[in-house]
């Protein structure tokens, strides 16, 4: 080999050295960005909040739906969360019971009250839309660090904040997404916004995270506004928190198929 092409392949040689090596680091920076995530909001217990629902169509149409929600913080495992439906009529006491789990897959049941039965979320149903909004059933589960695998994508800017952009790819062979774009700001480790890429690896829908409201002198942050547009029907969901509470009592027993139906 003469010494041009071995200079080229000494050069080429080290090019792929070092794009695996780049890549590698990527892969544990952001594992190490979404653990420090789920450490900064751990701790916190129980929670109960309540919920408006706006549902707009294409067309700009809306319709509105009250909730309410409590949550249950399970060490070393996912959260548990309860989603009681108040408002309009035709759709009051409507129940969804969710156990995100870190490594098994998660449970989850819907009560229908018209129905006046409790039916099992299947595990390869998760994808589907909840109730008629934009929300995926698995949207609707906690976010641990089990459940994906990470690349440090860049370093971005979002609503004047720093942010680093970590793309989370679900480990959950049913997921209705191939991947997603998590923007976080390196500040606080808040999730400000999330692009869903499809199975086609073509962008589904946008959540974004508004209105931070910091709770107990701090130390937690919360969302008070969730908007996720659909790119590819053009519809909306947005949801909008009030009266959020930290140690509202809750207790496991709050927590089950029982609970579902003497929900109110």
């Amino acid at each position: 080999m003469n010494k041009i092409l071995g200079n080229v392949a000494v050069c080429i040689f080290s090019a792929v050295l070092l794009s695996g090596h780049v890549f590698a680091d990527n892969k544990v920076k952001g594992l190490g960005i979404a653990k420090e995530v789920q450490d900064r909001d751990s701790g916190w217990g129980n929670t109960s909040a309540e919920m408006t629902m706006k549902l707009i169509n294409k067309k700009g149409n809306t319709s509105e739906r009250k909730m309410t929600l409590k949550t249950l913080e399970i060490e070393h495992d996912g959260d548990k969360a309860l989603t009681v439906f108040q408002e309009p009529r035709d759709v009051k006491g409507t129940a969804f019971l969710s156990f995100s789990h870190a490594l098994e897959a998660d449970q989850q049941w819907l009560f229908l009250p018209a129905l006046k039965r409790v039916k099992r979320i299947s595990s390869s149903n998760k994808s589907g839309p909840f109730l008629g909004s934009e929300f995926a059933f698995e949207d609707l589960s906690s976010f641990e660090v089990e459940k994906y695998d990470y690349e440090f994508i860049r370093d971005d800017k979002y609503n004047d904040l720093d942010i680093a952009v970590v793309k989370y790819i679900p480990k959950y062979e049913f997921s209705g997404y191939q991947f997603l774009d998590v923007w976080i700001d390196t500040a606080e480790y808040r999730i400000q916004k999330i692009d869903y890429y499809d199975r086609k690896g073509e962008l589904l829908k946008t959540s974004k995270f508004n209105k931070y409201k910091s709770f107990l002198e701090g130390k937690y942050w919360r969302s008070m506004e969730y908007v996720v547009e659909n790119h590819q029907t053009g519809k909306k969901t947005i949801l909008d928190w009030t009266n959020y509470m930290f140690d509202s009592g809750l207790t496991d027993a709050d927590f089950n198929k029982n609970a579902l139906k003497r929900s109110k």
